[in-house]
């Protein structure tokens, strides 16, 4: 073989060998369970119908796995799609370079007008890195037969709220039922309290540790929550419960409200008469904001196929798929261009998060994992003895310096 053709056939041989590579996308997934393992098998096959050029190499690993393996990927030989959490989470690998900026798809499919409520979750510095395929809402799920025996409608102002809870507690009824024997439930009142009292950008400024827990607004949003911690409006011995056994009192009608995830609803009783409402305004020139726990896909930083990773996500991001998607798991679609499966909760649970001004994920997804520990551990501490906020929140503050330095 003459040197001129042994070139053109290593070409040639180098040319199919990109080819190969380049019609290849592999999807590392961590949707192991049943309805999101079947929903992503058939959009899986719906892209490569579409997509016929692209053979797509689709991974499934199991959760506790998955969160150890990704680490290992993406410093190593990574997968063209990897899936994930939106916030600090995400903010983590991003910071490090492990995330590729997707800002494009964002611009190219319009992602800011019809992803808009989830955009703040998936920024950094003003680009994005990855794409929401489901969320869902936080809110006050409430017990209707008591609202119903003392008249009382649903509060859509602080005001109205402490109305609700007073009327509640005068007739023998716990207001609020919480468990806080596993902490993170605490984090949902100190997520709501704060965001309705200082809004996203200072929360969100908080969980970065750019504001101290000293600081005033901070003492502000206790001061509004000491209001229901004083008058004894929470479940008594919430530190005794887990979330699920605080459960019960609101079920059997000894407690009316609880703050919690729409996780809740499979356990309510068949034909039981339960409804949901917006956590209340404190401050009308807040803007409203909510906890949306938001799952996500994101393109690795050293991906070998990053053109048809963007085919994927954009494919991904359509208001038919994204649809698709959220009917098989029960779950919102944060497209607001697409349609909600038929559930009362998820159907009004998708309309206030898509006029919502913006969300949050919640206070463990949002912040660094070793603050998130010791800010809900005080968060609990708080409920229980309030009188030693002081110290709670100096204790706080020399985390938030140790851990943000």
């Amino acid at each position: 073989m003459t040197l001129k053709k042994l070139l053109t056939t290593g070409i040639v041989s180098a040319a199919m060998v990109t080819q190969a590579i380049a019609g290849t996308l592999v999807i590392n997934s961590n949707q192991s369970d049943p309805a999101p393992k079947q929903a992503w098998t058939d959009i899986v096959d719906a892209f490569q119908a579409e997509n016929p050029d692209i053979t797509v190499k689709f991974n499934e690993y199991d959760h506790e796995g998955y969160k150890s393996a990704i680490r290992n990927w993406l410093v190593t030989s990574p997968p063209d799609v990897v899936f994930w959490f939106a916030g600090n989470r995400m903010k983590y690998f991003v910071d490090r370079g492990l995330f590729e900026d997707v800002s494009d798809v964002w611009e190219s499919e319009g992602l800011s007008d019809s992803m808009s409520s989830t955009k703040a979750s998936l920024t950094v510095d003003g680009k994005q890195y990855g794409l929401p395929f489901t969320y869902y809402q936080w809110g006050m799920y409430y017990n209707k037969d008591l609202f119903d025996m003392y008249g009382l409608e649903e509060p859509t102002t602080w005001e109205e709220f402490l109305k609700v809870c007073e009327t509640l507690k005068a007739n023998g009824k716990a207001p609020i039922a919480i468990g806080t024997k596993f902490l993170w439930t605490a984090g949902g009142w100190f997520d709501y309290m704060n965001l309705r009292t200082n809004g996203l950008d200072y929360h969100i400024d908080l969980m970065d540790g750019k504001i101290p827990y000293t600081d005033d607004g901070v003492r502000k949003t206790f001061a509004n929550w000491r209001t229901l911690v004083d008058n004894d409006y929470f479940l008594k011995n919430h530190a005794s419960y887990s979330w699920q056994e605080a459960q019960a009192p609101l079920i059997n009608g000894d407690a009316a409200m609880y703050l919690i995830g729409n996780f809740i609803t499979p356990f309510f009783p068949e034909g039981s008469n339960f409804g949901f409402f917006q956590f209340p305004v404190i401050d009308p020139s807040v803007g409203i904001y909510e906890d949306a726990p938001t799952d996500t896909i994101h393109i690795p930083a050293r991906a070998k196929n990053k053109e048809d990773a963007r085919k994927f996500m954009a494919f991904i991001a359509k208001p038919e798929n994204i649809a698709k998607i959220n009917t098989v798991i029960n779950q919102l679609p944060p497209n607001k261009y697409a349609e909600t499966a038929d559930n009362a909760f998820l159907v009004e649970g998708g309309a206030m998060l898509s006029a919502a001004d913006g969300t949050a994920q919640f206070y463990d997804r949002d912040t660094d994992p070793a603050m998130a520990s010791e800010g809900m551990k005080g968060f609990q501490e708080f409920m229980v003895n309030p009188d030693r906020l002081d110290k709670i929140l100096e204790n706080l503050e020399r985390v938030r310096q140790r851990v943000f330095r």
